[in-house]
């Protein structure tokens, strides 16, 4: 018999991915076949599947968490946000459309039968499915046609948890506030709450959990205490990068793109005590620095655009010529050619523009995502290399024949004749210990990171062990039904 659970939150931000990653842990190493569940997550980090397709990457880590591999029914729908007012919408792992967001809800019929399609599948294999909600269900004004939140859960026949974020302040009106605005049908669905992200002494919260519990009717779970190492497991927003500047050691700078995408890429590297990373926020120039890594993009033209407008260019070819080390992963890559070409507009008007130039390639964006898990080797260390490519368009060039990787005998990226300028499609690449160590020693930098891989696998035993102290769970699973 297969059981499940939701959590929704309060609002947004409140730690709903983490509670599941580590509710997934707990569970898991209780001996239940765990899967976890989102049915439309956004987010431009994404991850690609064994089966070959891209999800969230909140979900690749809660599958991480539960011990088997990330796949695409884990996430049906996936909105990739590329302007203000459209997303690109990827289906069950492959995208099918950029729609403005006025005009996803006449998708979203179609797409509540997808989601339910994918939560069976799962369900078929699992003891116990945790399935997370995204934004907030006292968001009523989007309950129509929901597929997120209630409207799932009711289509599922879910009860669900309602998790509140205390350290925002005002956590009682969050949670007795979405008791009150709520139908009375899915007010019912809710069988219990927790408080997250406590700080101090919980029990000082124990008259505002009865008060919580008195006025909903819900079962109080307990409070969480603030978990002080979430930074070492993969960040979901880039705000959730521990990325402030440390004084001395190898300093990198990271522009902050507007569509910045796939940026785990900088975990591994934060994680270095000898490594600085600092996000370069617009407004301010970019840095005195050992590496200026540019990240990917989901919208690389109108980046490449902001980049100019910040000045940004200007500050990068004086790090050059200075003689500083630059990196472009994926979009990055495909900014420091001389030309990005997109003859089919799918970034905007079909048209030529510019790149930074320094790397002499040149990028055509086609309309087929390219999605792939990718082994190489550094010739330069012989250290292994594994990651995955997630991204539109075709990169060639005098350069390339210099890639600074090998794949299958074959060159990978694309470097400057000097070597001091590089680019590749392939994120994850520093989550490689050996390669890692070696790409930056050969930069001149003094590594000092432990294995990320398994310091990744006990932060999640660690949350799990956080979480199982903080809360009655035994209460939560009773609170699971069969679906």
């Amino acid at each position: 018999m297969t059981r499940a659970i939701m959590v929704q939150g309060a609002g947004s931000n409140v730690g709903k991915s983490m509670l599941v990653a580590g509710l997934c842990r707990h569970f898991a190493r209780a001996g239940l076949r765990v899967l976890p569940f989102k049915p439309q997550n956004m987010s431009n980090n994404a991850a690609v599947t064994a089966d070959g397709g891209e999800i969230g990457r909140a979900q690749a880590l809660q599958a991480l968490a539960c011990g088997v591999e990330p796949l695409t029914d884990m996430n049906p729908v996936l909105l990739k946000p590329e302007t203000e007012t459209g997303s690109q919408i990827v289906v069950q792992g492959r995208r099918i459309a950029t729609v403005r967001a006025r005009d996803y809800a006449a998708l979203k019929p179609r797409l509540l039968d997808t989601c339910l399609d994918s939560f069976r599948r799962l369900a078929a294999q699992a003891d116990l499915v945790v399935v997370e909600g995204a934004g907030s269900p006292a968001e009523i004004n989007l309950r129509a046609g929901d597929i997120a939140n209630m409207g799932f859960a009711e289509a599922a026949g879910l009860p669900v948890i309602l998790a509140g974020d205390i350290d925002r302040g005002g956590v009682i009106a969050q949670l007795v506030g979405t008791k009150a605005v709520l139908d009375a049908a899915d007010a019912a669905r809710i069988r219990g709450f927790l408080v997250n992200k406590f700080r101090g002494d919980v029990t000082l919260f124990d008259e505002g959990t009865r008060q919580i519990a008195a006025r909903t009717g819900w079962a109080p779970l307990g409070t969480v205490p603030w978990f002080a190492d979430a930074w070492r497991l993969p960040a979901e927003d880039i705000l959730d990068i521990r990325a402030a500047p440390r004084d001395g050691g190898f300093r990198i700078a990271v522009p902050r793109l507007g569509r910045i995408a796939n940026f785990d890429d900088l975990d591994p590297l934060s994680a270095d005590p000898g490594v600085s990373v600092e996000l370069v926020e617009p407004g301010r120039p970019l840095p005195v620095c050992d590496l200026v890594l540019i990240p990917g993009s989901k919208s690389t033209i109108s980046d490449l655009a902001a980049f100019r407008a910040e000045g940004w260019d200007i500050d990068l070819a004086a790090h050059h010529r200075r003689g500083g080390h630059v990196l472009g992963i994926c979009g990055g890559y495909q900014m420091l050619g001389r030309w990005l070409d997109d003859p089919a507009g799918l970034e905007g008007p079909p048209g030529r523009v510019p790149g930074l130039g320094l790397l002499d390639v040149e990028t055509v964006l086609q309309p087929r995502k390219h999605l792939a898990r990718v082994t190489a080797t550094d010739p330069a260390s012989g250290a292994p290399v594994a990651g995955y490519e997630i991204h539109l368009g075709v990169t060639t060039g005098p350069d390339t024949a210099r890639g600074w990787l090998v794949r299958d005998g074959a060159p990978l990226g694309a470097a400057s004749p000097d070597g001091r300028v590089k680019g590749c499609y392939l994120h994850g690449l520093f989550a490689g210990d050996a390669f890692r160590d070696a790409f930056l020693r050969d930069l001149g930098a003094a590594p000092q990171g432990g294995p990320h891989a398994e310091t990744v696998e006990a932060t999640l035993d660690a949350l799990a062990d956080h979480l199982a102290a903080a809360l009655d769970l035994d209460r939560l699973l009773s609170l699971a039904e069969p679906v």
